[in-house]
């Protein structure tokens, strides 16, 4: 802490992500997001008598891709336990969970921050089924409930309280996401509530051990205000050892509005969740086989794309960490690749051009109107000398986004881009620039060679912009002999 730096800050980060399967963990019905309320439930999810819960093989699946992707062990022995506690949301009276058994154990995620290099150890990750939601703008007098999100499954990732700053957890929350979205098990959309981070926080002074007493800030909805919250809530509970106040043990949420958090009940040290394992469903066992099949299935994370696009593509660190931000977009990217050698010049067209015609658009990779095929073959006229980059940016790639089905050759003949090579129609133009600066010219033979660029650049400006520089500056060269 800045102003306290007698202080430390110790931070344990709870994240729900939701599962990308079809259905809900012990039934068919839908999880898709945004239906009208309740409209996704069925007897099962209503939990009415008699009703019997069937296992979500692809949920299970998924849960352990995220755990091998962690560096997790994996339990072959499982079982799902009934949490019990009331709440309006939660429709059996009771939650069915992994807790006190996780599916995958310890594990670390690896964090880089301007201190450096981080390992974040987790404690566990472990399945469960959500709860409904509860509305409280709905009706004036009365709570709303939608059960629609009852029953869809989640894992909860657990840390270690190994997290020593807002900015590391801000880091660890960045790489966990992306990590998600290239597995393909969440989509990390944390607006929708996809996925959910409480944070643990408390203070010790440096040098202690032993922990301090804890709150919980509950269901931060996005990266940017987990910071934010913890932030605030070190600063809290410093100044209330400061003034010799006890710290409560209390769950707390966050107003994004005013940057600042706000009890919601306190805590005791242990909650009696009465843990006994649902008698409705079977224990189930994962063979060694059945695990490596599905490690086998692993992509490749952005981690080792950063790797290989920078040994085998000699790509530098800045482009290849950039280009592996979003998953789809370095998928784009690779797909270039295969149509072209020249990866500095895809990577420099992904992050100039498309990356700032995405920006304007406030559009995705996925819907961008040009094929990577089509953007190699841009790369190719420039490479050819068939335009220089300039033409090709800012013009040949305005027209090819609208006729995206044509050529880029054929369109840059069209609409007359193609550069002047030829000595015999760029001489003509020199002479008249060579003229033209006459006088800058004999400052140039006196030695004052930057004004090479100043004649480069207006036999560019008096061509068009189609005089190859290339060949223009090699002309210059002679004449100014």
């Amino acid at each position: 802490m800045a102003t306290h730096p007698e202080y430390e800050i110790v931070v344990g980060l709870e994240v729900h992500a939701q599962l990308l399967t079809h259905s809900k963990l012990f039934c068919g019905d839908s999880i898709a997001f945004g239906a009208e309320p309740n409209t996704q439930v069925s007897p099962i999810t209503l939990a009415h008598p008699g009703t019997l819960p069937l296992m979500n093989k692809s949920a299970i699946e998924l849960a352990i891709k995220i755990g091998l992707a962690c560096n997790c062990r994996i339990e072959q022995q499982n079982y799902f336990a009934r949490k019990n506690y009331f709440y309006p949301d939660l429709p059996k009276g009771y939650q069915i969970s992994q807790h006190t058994t996780p599916i995958c154990v310890g594990g670390f995620v690896p964090v880089q921050t301007e201190a450096g290099k981080k390992n974040v150890r987790l404690n566990r990750i472990h399945m469960e089924e959500d709860a409904g939601k509860s509305l409280h703008d709905i009706d004036d007098a009365n709570t709303a409930v939608d059960y629609n999100r009852a029953g869809t499954p989640l894992v909860e990732i657990v840390t270690e309280p190994d997290i020593s700053s807002s900015d590391e957890a801000f880091a660890y929350l960045t790489e966990l996401r992306k990590m998600v979205r290239y597995l393909d098990v969440c989509d990390g959309n944390m607006e929708e509530g996809s996925m959910r981070c409480d944070a643990n926080v408390s203070v010790r002074k440096k040098g202690d051990t032993a922990l301090g007493t804890k709150v919980e800030v509950k269901n931060l909805n996005s990266i940017r205000n987990v910071k934010r919250a913890i932030d605030f809530e070190a600063e809290r509970l410093i100044n209330l050892l400061e003034k010799g106040e006890p710290i409560k043990q209390q769950t707390r949420s966050f107003d994004a509005g005013n940057g600042t958090t706000f009890a919601i009940r306190d805590k005791e040290d242990a909650d009696d969740y009465r843990y006994f394992a649902d008698p409705d469903l079977t224990p189930f066992n994962l063979d060694a086989g059945y695990i490596n099949g599905i490690r086998a299935s692993l992509p490749a994370l952005h981690t080792e794309r950063i790797a290989r696009y920078m040994s085998e593509w000699q790509l530098p660190e800045y482009d290849a960490t950039v280009i592996t931000e979003e998953k789809d977009f370095a998928d784009y990217f690779e797909q270039i690749c295969t149509y072209t050698g020249n990866y500095k010049a895809a990577a420099n067209w992904m992050l100039g051009p498309v990356k700032s015609w995405l920006n304007e658009q406030n559009g995705n990779i996925i819907n961008f109107p040009v094929t990577p095929a089509t953007l190699a073959a841009i790369i190719k006229c420039v490479d050819d000398g068939l335009l220089n980059f300039s033409s090709a940016s800012s013009r040949l790639f305005n027209l090819v986004l609208q006729q995206p089905n044509t050529a880029p050759e054929q369109l840059a003949r069209e609409h007359n881009l193609v550069q002047q090579s030829d000595a015999g129609e760029l001489e003509p133009i020199i002479d008249a620039v060579l003229q033209k600066f006459a006088a800058k010219v004999e400052e140039y033979k006196k030695g004052k060679k930057g004004l090479l660029g100043l004649f480069v650049g207006e036999v560019v400006k008096q061509s068009k912009g189609k005089a190859d520089p290339k060949k223009t500056n090699e002309i210059l060269l002679e004449k100014l002999k």
